[in-house]
């Protein structure tokens, strides 16, 4: 079955069908990631967006029971240059198309993604749409302007209610604050000894404090950070009492309550090749990445935050601290393995916040 992407400014690509068959509005993203499709597309920060994967085969090694990020698939597409329906793999289940055909998400295939990343990259993310061959590009860019832009994505992949991942011999007790949260994550702070209280993003600042937490943590996720206005309210009221953590979104909404700014980028970061530098030690890390907004260093004065990490390809902030309020915060995602433990340290330094907290 022949497919049509048509995106907001008229251009448009004639492809193949697979996943689901459904039409879909979405902002248009690429990835630049050679590996890790089915990550990719549980990964809840993906939430109503196209995602075109810049690496030419996907789908060649199938989906696996054990290698999800969510049980949220939520992607407004997948646009890839060949498509793979018959992956080898020993371990696979089912298959990428089965996958997004199971979780109503269109996809795309045979279509020139390298003249398609290229107009991203130059003319910036744009909202698109998936629809069929017969739909004209007037009429596409119609339904483009009259879908509005949604402003609820957390609140569609937080946890609906709290639920509790528990390691052996714990010693800290961690509440995440779950925005569409990674289950990697929950690992991580697993391995690093941590009881983990994980607490729908609307959980009210008392309700965690009642819990007596060492740290909170504050979890990735999709959409302008300045939307999540119930987290930023819990953070300006939990900041200075207990040791907080934050990645991607997480740590836009750190800044965000600290009272400094963010914005959108042009086309944002995504994939696992990003050279991040820790100012504070000058070590270089490749960093993976997912997110479209940033923190506006000129908007950090008077907040208490100072810059930790910078992104080496468009000088960017990548990371907050606050050592008297026992803060730290990085845009990128550390437990995605891309060095593969470059930054493996950052839920160290989180650990040695809540050490130190309770030590005192």
């Amino acid at each position: 079955m022949k497919r049509k992407l048509i995106l907001e400014d008229g251009s448009e690509y004639i492809g193949d069908s697979f996943g689901a068959t459904t039409d879909a509005v979405c902002e248009i993203v690429f990835n630049t990631s050679m590996a890790g499709y089915q990550e990719i597309v549980s990964d809840p920060s993906y939430t109503d967006q196209a995602v075109v994967m810049s690496y030419p085969l996907i789908g060649n090694y199938g989906i696996t029971d054990e290698d999800y990020e969510s049980r949220i698939v939520s992607p407004g597409a997948l646009i890839v240059r060949d498509y793979n329906d018959q992956p080898s793999n020993f371990r696979y289940t089912k298959t990428l198309s089965e996958l997004l055909e199971d979780n109503g998400v269109p996809g795309i295939s045979g279509i020139d993604t390298r003249k398609l990343v290229r107009s991203i990259r130059d003319l910036g993310s744009r909202r698109a749409i998936i629809t069929g061959p017969e739909v004209s590009t007037w009429e596409g860019v119609q339904r483009i302007h009259d879908t509005p832009i949604p402003h609820d994505a957390v609140s569609r992949v937080s946890s609906k209610k709290r639920w509790y991942a528990r390691t052996s011999n714990p010693e800290y007790l961690v509440v995440a604050i779950d925005c569409g949260m990674k289950l990697n994550i929950v690992r991580q702070l697993g391995e690093h000894g941590c009881n983990v209280t994980v607490v729908p993003y609307n959980t009210r600042a008392e309700d965690i404090l009642a819990m007596n937490p060492d740290g909170v943590f504050v979890s990735n996720g999709p959409g302008d950070p300045e939307d999540v206005k119930p987290v930023i309210g819990v953070l300006k009221k939990i900041i200075g009492q207990k040791p907080v953590f934050g990645i991607c979104l997480g740590h836009q909404l750190i800044a965000l309550a600290c009272g400094a700014k963010t914005y959108k980028l042009k086309f944002g970061h995504r994939g696992g090749n990003h050279p991040v530098k820790n100012v504070r030690t000058g070590h270089i890390e490749i960093t993976s990445q997912n997110h479209s907004y940033a923190v506006d260093e000129a908007s950090l004065s008077g907040t208490g935050l100072k810059v930790s990490h910078v992104n080496l390809l468009d000088n960017t902030v990548e990371g907050l601290y606050d050592e008297k309020r026992r803060v730290c915060s990085v845009q990128y995602h550390p437990e995605s393995a891309p060095g593969p433990q470059d930054s493996y340290y950052l839920f160290d330094e989180f650990i040695d916040n809540m050490k130190a907290v309770r030590e005192m």
